[in-house]
């Protein structure tokens, strides 16, 4: 990528200056903007030369414009425990929150410890003795006016999360209402957690069976959904009557401690939503929050090998846990799809949070008789995506998190092309201060390639040919994880099929979108155990009592 206009590209440009002037503002800033190439020329009026230095987009030196926030209070780059807000942590040490789009340091938030851990930990303690004896239905009533200061303030908490993450705008500002969302839905399920009479064999008995909240709970938050992954867990812990540790990732804490301030200002009292923030500090705080014997559950989402650590961590003190781990998501397309649906549905599997979801389509198995049309198709919509810097006009495709994102991803591209992969778009790392990599699209993928067996978490769409439906179900469930998967077909006998006999723990049918409020989202195999979301999301925070009562 050129970092400014060449004078023929300039020249070229001079005629649309007044209708695009951001185009040929000046030059310089931190951040880019990215502009489809293929709207500016043709392939008469750009040199050869030039087409190899600008591929697809020229990279533009003009900045976005950042928002500014209507309510600054809600950017706080403090630790939160016990109610108080800490600038300063007990080792006296801070960690940097950078902005992906630009590489450059935008926070400096306190790097907690183990002490602050007991900290927290002991301040959800006291804090339960209380807020387990409140009704259900002041639960649901503080978690809905939560839910309604995220609504209101959706644009801000929209600009901190872009900022810290790098995802484009409008998904950021969706992602808020997708976290409002399990809040609200948490809210009602708060007054649902009913329990049972069971008729007794002795009949000079009565016996119940009650639901009852767990205790204090721990959730470890990934930084890919820094505001989902913060409700739907303390949440649905929240609802259920728990106090909670949170541990944000160490990429984006401050949309957690933003959504912490809603919380607060929506009547949550002082100890149930803890925020512990660190970085480098992370392996002892996640230890120590394994080992505290007050925290009685931990929620974790991130890695397979990760949560096999936290989980043998939790042996000590024999915590409940539910862990939603890595996947390897196959997404199924069958001759018999409706194609211009499919590459839709595609796209969004792909595409979301610049691919770094556990549910992004990883491996995508083609039947041979549409799998040319559907490559081409691919290439095209991918040819048609912006990238660049979250708050650019009509990104859709923002930077990776970090750095180490786009290393793998240069990493899985140069493998797969090494073993016969055909690169059809794409390919590179996007040269510039942010944590790039070009939409790309590969053909021809086997299971000796490194995308098979990992996770990709990049703009990377990786093809592999099948021939029958019984290859592909055979190909798809060739992995030690089970997450989530699609399957594209008209045929509704193949989607039953399919659908049933595919090992995940969730199967989107002629859609990309799997996640909501309301849905059991959770894996099966090395993705883990137990479900976020809906009715099960709640249960998950609860132990079942039995009262016996002799009459």
């Amino acid at each position: 990528m050129t970092a400014a206009l060449t004078p023929h590209i300039r020249r070229t440009l001079e005629p649309l200056h007044s209708a695009f002037p951001v185009l040929l503002g000046p030059g310089g800033g931190g951040r880019y903007r990215t502009v489809h190439i293929k709207l500016l020329f043709n392939r008469e009026t750009c040199s050869p030369h030039t087409r190899t230095r600008t591929r697809q987009h020229v990279t533009m030196g003009s900045p976005p414009v950042t928002p500014k926030l209507n309510n600054p209070a809600l950017f706080i780059a403090k630790g939160y425990i016990n109610g108080e807000w800490l600038s300063t942590s007990q080792s006296g040490k801070t960690f940097s929150v950078v902005n992906p789009s630009t590489g450059a340091s935008i926070a400096q938030l306190p790097e907690m410890d183990t002490r602050e851990v007991h900290s927290a930990s002991d301040a959800a303690s006291a804090a339960f003795k209380s807020f387990r004896k409140t009704s259900a239905k002041s639960r649901g009533q503080i978690l809905r006016r939560w839910a309604e200061l995220m609504h209101a303030n959706a644009a801000d908490l929209g600009t901190i999360l872009t900022l810290e993450n790098g995802k484009p705008y409008a998904e950021a500002k969706g992602e808020i209402a997708f976290a409002a969302g399990y809040l609200e839905f948490y809210a009602g399920e708060a007054e649902r957690a009913y329990g049972d009479v069971i008729p007794p064999a002795n009949t000079a008995n009565r016996i119940l069976a009650i639901k009852q909240p767990i205790g204090v709970v721990a959730c470890l938050a990934p930084w890919n959904f820094p505001a989902a992954m913060i409700t739907r867990k303390a949440g649905a812990a929240i609802a259920a009557g728990c106090t909670t540790v949170v541990k944000p990732a160490g990429e984006t804490p401050l949309t957690a401690l933003a959504l912490a301030y809603l919380a607060e200002q929506a009547g949550l009292p002082a100890g149930v939503l803890n925020i512990v923030t660190s970085m480098a500090t992370l392996a002892e705080v996640g230890k120590a929050l394994c080992e505290e014997p007050s925290i009685r559950k931990l929620s974790f989402t991130g890695s397979t090998a990760v949560g096999k650590l936290l989980m043998a961590q939790c042996a000590g003190t024999l915590k409940k846990l539910s862990l939603e781990l890595g996947g390897n998501a196959p997404f199924i397309v069958f001759d018999d799809c409706d194609l211009d649906a499919t590459v839709n549905a595609l796209m969004g599997a792909k595409i979301r949070n610049s691919g770094q979801t556990c549910v992004c389509a990883n491996r995508i198995y083609v039947q041979r008789g549409c799998y040319v049309e559907l490559a081409e198709r691919l290439v095209q919509k991918f040819k048609e995506l912006k990238t660049g810097d979250g708050f650019g006009e009509g990104v859709v495709v923002g930077p990776l998190t970090a750095s180490r994102g786009v290393e793998k991803a240069q990493r899985h591209v140069q493998d797969a092309v090494s073993k016969g992969g055909r690169l059809l778009h794409g390919g590179k790392p996007i040269d510039g201060s942010g944590y790039f990599f070009e939409p790309t699209v590969i053909a021809d993928m086997a299971p000796n390639m490194l995308s098979h067996d990992e996770e990709i978490f990049a703009p990377v769409a990786a093809l592999y040919p099948f021939d029958t439906e019984e290859e592909v179900v055979e190909l798809a469930n060739n992995t030690d994880v089970g997450l989530g998967s699609y399957v594209c077909t008209n045929n509704i006998g193949r989607m039953w099929r399919v659908a049933e006999d595919l090992e995940t723990g969730m199967v989107g049918v002629n859609t990309g979108v799997i996640a909501g409020g309301e849905l059991p989202f959770g894996g099966v195999k090395q993705s883990g155990f137990g479900k976020e979301g809906g009715k099960w999301g709640v249960e998950e925070f609860m132990v079942t009592k039995c009262i016996v009562v002799a009459v």
